[in-house]
């Protein structure tokens, strides 16, 4: 005997095995048993929610000959005939293969001749949707006012596609999406029938996988249990078999995204890429985690909203705190747009890896939440001393500017420095723009290396940068430059940052100072 689907092996026969869906199958019992039966059925919804399931239970219990509690009792005839799809009474039509006028008049043709057998005449339309508008039309007049014996039952995932005036003459119901708890139940129940050994945690991810459709749930877990066929159902299996990546790899990529490591993000896609994980789900499923961190960022007691382990949701919080609200919307925008663009792309991995280098660095954006970022950045590093290189957008239009080939100047000795420093006034003159902010804090002096050193009061709280402006490689470039105009000599010149709360000019000897005591004479600072 060949082998049968698991969807189509434990598809319902009865309402009370529809899960996820008991505000319609209520109304549809009650409608039964109270013989208060519509003449036109929509049933509307996603894929996978049981809209066809539902209505073939709805003919078969129209038609039962011993109806239980509004369900049909599956042993008479007429059950057994439709279960089978030998049934004369009951009509099961694709719209998406039969959707001309003339497919639509044939069945208006049809409805004339009462049933055989039974007593009613069923016609379930599957995606109506796709019924061309000549069809639709064909079929208002019929569907308006059918024969008694008579009922349409209209299923549909595209319901805005559907002329109002069809829609006015049914009955309408709206199919949910089951829920991740519904379909963990209902694959535990069957895999218990099926004698399957799964844990728990494997049909939960299924189940979320899943997106709501219980069909799609259940092929998901037929492939699954034919790849380890005779073995349990492992979290990890199923992970490999779906291609699908562990929240434990979004948790590491994630902070190395935060730490702006633009090597380790591209090493964690390759090692996904290289266990041949679905690049597709991996963009929907960051995405998804990232959304889980904003929502955890939001409101603390999202527990039953994201339905996580307390393990994941204590990892979620401890993430969450680690990025501010801008940085996660930025992270979500540019991943949401990959997702639209890496769908129809041959060249996945390239797009992601551009969209993980733009989530490291956020001085390749232009925007808002990018301009905050960079800033973000700026400020962490000027707090832990490191040198932080500022570039200057170059004017509109101008052409770059070559500079001649320099000359090899000579050294400055320990005392033209000193004497550099005497006449700093001279040199903050002659500066301008990010290099004249720059020196207009810094004191002057020598160190015991015979460099110029250029001290820096930034206690603990400031908010200064100008320190980091001369460390940039630009702006220290351009004040070596105004050196060697000025005394002709190339000086060697560090930064020190002073962030104690004493003031630099107690802590170190200033120059000036210190070349009139060598000289034993009074001298007063210029400024030209």
């Amino acid at each position: 005997m060949s082998y049968t689907a698991l969807y189509r092996k434990f598809r319902p026969q009865d309402f009370e095995d529809v899960k996820g869906q008991e505000h319609i199958v209520t109304a549809l019992q009650n409608q039964v048993k109270a013989n208060r039966l519509g003449h036109a059925y929509l049933f509307t919804g996603t894929r996978g929610t049981g809209k066809t399931t539902v209505a073939k239970i709805l003919a078969k219990a129209v038609n039962c000959e011993h109806p239980v509690n509004g369900s049909p009792c599956n042993e008479c005839e007429s059950c057994r005939r439709i279960a089978e799809g030998n049934s004369m009474n009951v009509f099961e039509i694709d719209a998406a293969s039969n959707n001309s006028v003339s497919n639509i008049r044939d069945i208006v043709e049809e409805v004339t001749y009462a049933p055989t057998e039974g007593k009613y005449k069923v016609y379930i339309i599957d995606e109506v949707h796709m019924l061309s508008n000549s069809a639709f039309a064909a079929l208002l007049k019929t569907l308006e006012e059918p024969p008694a014996y008579v009922i349409f039952i209209l299923a549909t995932t595209e319901v805005h596609m559907i002329p109002i005036t069809i829609l006015s003459r049914c009955q309408r119901y709206d199919f949910r999406r089951i829920t991740i708890d519904t379909i963990a139940a209902r694959l535990q129940d069957l895999m218990n029938r099926e004698g399957i050994s799964a844990e728990e945690r494997a049909l939960r991810y299924v189940a979320k996988a899943a997106d709501g459709s219980m069909r799609d749930a259940l092929s998901l877990l037929d492939q699954c249990i034919a790849f380890y066929l005779g073995e349990e159902l492992t979290y990890d299996k199923v992970l490999q078999v779906l291609g699908a990546v562990d929240n434990e790899i979004f948790s590491h990529l994630l902070r190395t995204v935060l730490n702006h490591d633009v090597t380790g993000a591209i090493a964690q896609l390759e090692e996904m890429v290289t266990l041949g994980r679905d690049l597709n789900q991996f963009v929907v499923d960051f995405t998804w985690y990232l959304r889980n961190l904003m929502l955890v960022k939001s409101d603390t007691n999202m527990e039953d909203v994201l339905e996580v382990t307390s393990e994941q949701m204590a990892l979620l919080k401890e993430e969450a705190a680690m990025a501010s609200d801008d940085t996660l919307i930025r992270y979500i925008r540019i991943f949401s747009e990959l997702s639209n663009q890496i769908r129809q792309s041959s060249q996945k991995r390239v797009l992601i890896e551009i969209a993980l280098i733009k989530l490291c660095k956020p001085q390749m954006e232009e925007n808002y939440q990018a301009l905050v970022e960079r800033m973000d950045v700026v400020e962490e590093k000027v707090e832990k001393g490191v040198p932080v290189a500022m570039p200057v957008a170059p004017t509109s239009g101008a052409q770059p500017q070559v500079r001649p080939e320099k000359k090899t100047l000579p050294a400055a000795m320990p005392e033209e420095i000193q004497e550099l420093c005497r006449g700093w006034g001279q040199i903050k003159s002659a500066s301008t723009g990010l290099l004249r902010q720059a020196l207009s804090t810094a004191m002057p002096t020598v160190n015991d290396n015979n460099q110029l050193m250029l001290v820096y009061d930034e206690p603990e709280g400031s908010k200064t940068i100008n320190s980091s402006l001369l460390e940039g490689e630009a702006t220290m470039a351009d004040l070596q430059n105004l050196i060697q105009e000025t005394i002709g000599k190339t000086v060697p010149v560090v930064v020190e940052v002073n962030r104690t709360n004493v003031r630099g000019d107690q802590l170190y000897t200033n120059a000036v100072d210190f070349f009139a005591q060598n000289n034993h004479i009074e001298i007063e600072e210029e400024d030209f």
